[in-house]
């Protein structure tokens, strides 16, 4: 009797969680040699770059990876062979789109560094970090094909070739910097980010290349003509198109909540140096921390939206409830647990590991956020799986907005502590919200 094979989903799923909690685990120590490498000032400048970075991939390939992933499956389907169209497609409009980018950051580097992050500084940065922007794009789009055809090994690995380009990268040029005795330059970390989507392209590209199965027939199917190009276009920006504006428009409000966060921060009565300092510690150290125990709610999501949509699909609404009954039972828990240890722990993780007591202020005080944290991951997944894609974006815009508030209002008064109220307010105003809208759904259809 043949074996059983694997189903592909539940294999992604693994191969995706193991390599996301290992470029997790990666990236948690690395940012813990970034702070002691470069200070906490150096690691706020660091941190600026990141409105930036998610916009540009907001505006150029996000939506078009998820795009191609769905319209990879549905081609490879109907025309019996692993159809390349898609991929195709979506770069002949993401790639220019990045290269536009790449040459607006660049040119306008002075412009972005002075007037819209407030922090000239960053200018040289910027331009280094421009010409990841492509790479992140191809890198994307070849993501998205592989993901269609369920063959999620090939991203994982270049995800964690990325984190092994980047860090290993910084280490040199620091290493060489500091055998010079000179300080090194955290330039060197913005060269190891963009080196690293470099690696992860060239990884991307040559699966690619050397995936001769990607042209072939499936086992037990007719192989059919593949559909051209031009034919592809309205269904890829039909899908592309509302994501990327949906990214876009929370992309921008993010932007406007971390460029805010220093200059409110220089209100309070902070200088420049200390605005950086302390902007640094939460965001480069405290928050990545935070949110480290998250991999494993985001792998539950990842499993989640499958089940949720078959159910649904299938009318089988008792089932939708118990994965939700199950969900905050089980992601709650997790929350608490995580919240006890951040509270008893926090305080020495910050001095000990990062060096900074001022981090573990900010991971005891941040840690009353997990409860909410962990469980709005996966409850976000149910609502998707449901069909409420609108309805999550109407409440990650207000919540948004309830942070924004609090960045304005309450941190010229009270510092960083009103932000982490903010902080505290928004995530409980999300859950609540999300609470809200499965409750109206499973009254209503069980």
């Amino acid at each position: 009797m043949k074996a059983k094979t694997s189903h592909p989903l539940i294999v992604g799923t693994v191969i995706l969680t193991i390599t996301g909690l290992v470029s997790r685990l990666i990236g948690f120590f690395y940012r813990i040699y970034l702070s002691r490498l470069f200070g906490e000032e150096g690691m706020g400048l660091y941190q600026l770059l990141n409105p930036v970075l998610s916009l540009s991939f907001s505006l150029t390939a996000a939506g078009y990876q998820t795009a191609i992933s769905k319209l990879v499956a549905e081609q490879t389907a109907k025309e019996g062979r692993i159809s390349m169209g898609p991929m195709a497609a979506g770069l002949s409009i993401s790639l220019p789109l990045s290269l536009l980018c790449n040459a607006a950051v660049y040119l306008g580097a002075d412009f972005i560094a002075g007037s819209l992050l407030q922090e000239p500084r960053t200018a040289p940065m910027l331009r280094i970090l421009s010409f990841s922007i492509p790479m992140s794009a191809v890198h994307a789009c070849v993501n998205g094909h592989f993901y269609g055809v369920k063959r999620a090994g090939i991203p994982a690995a270049s995800q964690l070739l990325e984190q092994i380009s980047r860090v290993g990268c910084v280490f040199l040029l620091s290493g060489r910097s500091l055998s010079l005795g000179q300080a090194p330059s955290i330039h060197a970390a913005v060269l190891g980010l963009t080196l690293g989507e470099l690696c992860s392209m060239l990884f991307s590209l040559a699966a690619i290349r050397l995936g001769g199965d990607n042209r072939k027939s499936l086992p037990g199917s007719p192989g059919h003509r593949i559909s051209p190009l031009g034919g592809l276009y309205p269904g890829l920006l039909a899908m592309a198109l509302p994501l990327t504006a949906n990214r876009i428009v929370l992309g921008l409000l993010q932007s406007v909540e971390s460029v805010s966060i220093p200059a409110r921060l220089r209100l309070y009565g902070y200088d420049n140096t200390t605005a950086l300092s302390v902007y640094g510690v939460f965001t480069g150290m405290a928050m990545p921390f935070i949110f480290f125990p998250n991999a494993l709610t985001s792998s539950v999501a990842v499993l989640l939206l499958p089940v949720i949509s078959e159910n649904y699909a299938l009318g089988n609404h008792t089932a939708v409830k118990k994965a939700t009954v199950k969900t905050i039972k089980y992601c709650g828990l997790m929350g608490v647990c995580c919240m006890a240890g951040f509270l008893l722990l926090g305080r020495w993780a910050g001095t000990e590991l990062f060096d900074s007591p001022l981090a573990g202020y900010f991971i005891t005080t941040l840690g009353f956020i997990c409860p909410f944290l962990y469980l709005d991951t996966t409850l976000s997944s149910i609502l998707q799986g449901l069909g409420m894609a609108g309805h999550i974006f109407v409440m990650n815009v207000f919540c948004l907005l309830i942070r924004l508030a609090f960045v304005f209002l309450a941190v010229p008064r009270f510092g960083i502590t009103g932000y982490l109220w903010g902080l505290l307010v928004s995530q409980l105003t999300l859950g609540i919200l999300y609470l809200i809208c499965l409750r109206r759904f499973l009254r209503k259809h069980t």
